[in-house]
C-alpha cells in the first residue's frame, strides 16, 4: 500500500518521494542495524568461545582419565613362567604388589562323566525323564519320541539351562556320552531317572554311590594357589583377586616350582605420559589465552576478554601444578617432578629432574599421578582435574553461569531485532504518510495556481481589446 502512495505522491509532485522515504529509512535503520550486527557477531563469538573452552576441558579430561585407565604406568604385566600361569592387567585396576611369587599347587576342574557305548548317536535311549542336580537346584531333562536318541537327550541336556553340558564322542567301540559340569567343587552334580523311565534311560543315572553305567573320569576340584606364602583357593583357573590388578590365568599345577608376577615399568613409560599430559594442557591453556587476551594499541581482544567463567578456568587450571595429588610419599604435586609453569601459564618440564626421578624410584611417581586407590586426599592427575571439570560445569559453576549469561544477552538481542524492524516500519509508514499529505496539499497549489494563471491570461486579454 505504501509503494501505492509513494508513486501517487512522486506522480503528482514530481518529487521522487519513495527514493525520500527510503533514503531516510536507511539513514536512520542502517547506524542502528550495524551496531545490533556487532553486538550479535561478538555474543555468537562468546558463546562459542565458551562452548569451544568447555568441551575441549571435557576432551582433556576424558583423555586423561582413558590414559591413566589402570595400566597407563602399569606396563607390560610379565610372568617368569607362562606354562603355568599366564597374566594380564585387570582394566580400570593399577595393578599393586608387584613383584609377587606364584606356586600353582591345583587347577580347578569340572566334574566329567562318560556313558557306556552305544551303537550310534541315533541309538535310543527311551522315554522319560532325567533331572539333573548342581547347586543351583533341579533341572528336568525330557525325552519323547521326537529326541528319543543319545544325540537328543545330549541337545536336551545342553538346553536344560543346568551348567552341566553334553557332546558325544565316536570310537570303535561305539557312541558314548560325555557330560562336563562348571569348575568349582561346589559345582559338582548327580543325575536321577524317573521311576517310570525305562532301563535303557536309567542307565545314564548317576550318583557317587550308584554309578550306574555312567564312569566318573574327574572330580569337580578348586584351584589352589599361594601367593607370596599366603594359599588361596577359587572355583576358576580364571584369578582376578589374588593380585590387585592382575588376571592370573593358570595352565598347570606343579607343586613347589614359584613363578614370579611382575610389572615391567620402564622409566620412559611415565616420562613419556609426564611429557604427554604437559603437551596436552600446554595445547588447552593457549587456546584459552588466545580467547582472553586483551585488545591492546588498538587491536581486537579476544571474545573472551574479561570472562568471569574462563579467567576462573584459568585460575583453577593454572593451580594443577601445585596440588596435593597424594597424601603421602616424597613426591605429592607436579612440581615436585620437575613440572613448572611458564609466565603465559603453560607448563614446562625439568626432563633432567624428571629424569633423575624417575630412574631412582618410577614407582613413586606412578602413584602420585594415579593412586592405587583414589579418593578425596590421593586424587591422582585425573582425579584433580576432574574435580576442577565438575565445580566449572556445575549447576552454580562460573562456565555455566557465563554460557546462561551469554544466552540471555542474545534472547534480548532478538527482542531488540524485532523491535527495530517494526520502528522502522513504522517510521516508513509515517513518512509515507506526510508525504503524501504534502502531495495533496502541493496538488491543490498547483491546481489554484494554474487557474490563476488562466484567468489572469484571460482578463490580460480582455483588456488588451
Amino acid at each position: 500500500m505504501f509503494g501505492d502512495i509513494a508513486n501517487i505522491i512522486g506522480a503528482g509532485s514530481g518529487i521522487n518521494s519513495s527514493q525520500v522515504v527510503e533514503d531516510l529509512v536507511n539513514a536512520t535503520r542502517i547506524p542502528r542495524e550495524s551496531l545490533l550486527f556487532q553486538k550479535e557477531n561478538l555474543n555468537g563469538a562468546r558463546i562459542s568461545a565458551v562452548a569451544s573452552a568447555s568441551s575441549a576441558l571435557d576432551t582433556f579430561a576424558t583423555a586423561l582419565t582413558t590414559l591413566l585407565d589402570g595400566q597407563g604406568f602399569a606396563g607390560d604385566l610379565v610372568s617368569s613362567n607362562p606354562t603355568i600361569a599366564s597374566v594380564g592387567v585387570i582394566s580400570g585396576i593399577r595393578p599393586v604388589g608387584l613383584p609377587a611369587k606364584l606356586e600353582v599347587s591345583q587347577l580347578a576342574s569340572p566334574q566329567r562323566l562318560v556313558s557306556g557305548a552305544s551303537a550310534t548317536s541315533g541309538t535310543a535311549v527311551g522315554e522319560g525323564t532325567l533331572t539333573i542336580t548342581t547347586a543351583a537346584g533341579d533341572f528336568d531333562v525330557v525325552i519323547d519320541s521326537d529326541n528319543d536318541s543319545l544325540a537328543g537327550l545330549a541337545t536336551a541336556i545342553n538346553a536344560s539351562d543346568s551348567g552341566v553340558t553334553a557332546t558325544i564322542i565316536t570310537d570303535n567301540s561305539g557312541a558314548r556320552l560325555v557330560l562336563e559340569g562348571e569348575e568349582g567343587l561346589d559345582n559338582g552334580f548327580s543325575i536321577a531317572a524317573s521311576n517310570l523311565a525305562p532301563p535303557s534311560l536309567q542307565a545314564f543315572a548317576y550318583t557317587d554311590a550308584l554309578p550306574g553305567s555312567m564312569t566318573k573320569v574327574a572330580d569337580a576340584a578348586n584351584s589352589v594357589i599361594s601367593v607370596d606364602g599366603i594359599e588361596m583357593t577359587n572355583s576358576s583357573n580364571e584369578i582376578d583377586g589374588a593380585i590387585t590388578g592382575v588376571r592370573l590365568s593358570l595352565l598347570s599345577a606343579e607343586i613347589g616350582t614359584e613363578v614370579v608376577i611382575s610389572g615391567d615399568q620402564p622409566v620412559s613409560t611415565v616420562g613419556t605420559l609426564v611429557n604427554e599430559f604437559v603437551d596436552a594442557y600446554n595445547q588447552l591453556r593457549e587456546g584459552l589465552n588466545s580467547a582472553t587476551a586483551p585488545g591492546l594499541a588498538g587491536a581486537s581482544g579476544g571474545p573472551l576478554a574479561g570472562d568471569s567463567g574462563v579467567r576462573d578456568m584459568i585460575r583453577s587450571l593454572s593451580r594443577l601444578s601445585s596440588t596435593a595429588l597424594t597424601d603421602s610419599g616424597d613426591y605429592r604435586t607436579l612440581a615436585d617432578i620437575g613440572v613448572r609453569t611458564n609466565n603465559d601459564g603453560t607448563l614446562v618440564v625439568d626432563q633432567t629432574r624428571l629424569t633423575a626421578i624417575l630412574e631412582a624410584d618410577p614407582d613413586a611417581v606412578a602413584k602420585m599421578l594415579e593412586p592405587a586407590v583414589q579418593d578425596e586426599f590421593n586424587p591422582g592427575i585425573a582425579g584433580a582435574l576432574q574435580t576442577i571439570r565438575d565445580k566449572l560445569q556445575s549447576d552454580e559453576g562460573s562456565l555455566t553461569i557465563s554460557k546462561e549469561r551469554y544466552d540471555t544477552v542474545a534472547e534480548n538481542l532478538i527482542v531488540q531485532r524485532e523491535k527495530l524492524n517494526e520502528s522502522i516500519e513504522a517510521y516508513r509508514a509515517q513518512l509515507s504518510r506526510t508525504f503524501s499529505d504534502m502531495d495533496r496539499q502541493l496538488a491543490v497549489i498547483n491546481a489554484t495556481q494554474s487557474y490563476l494563471t488562466q484567468q489572469i491570461a484571460v482578463w490580460s486579454n480582455a483588456n488588451n481589446n
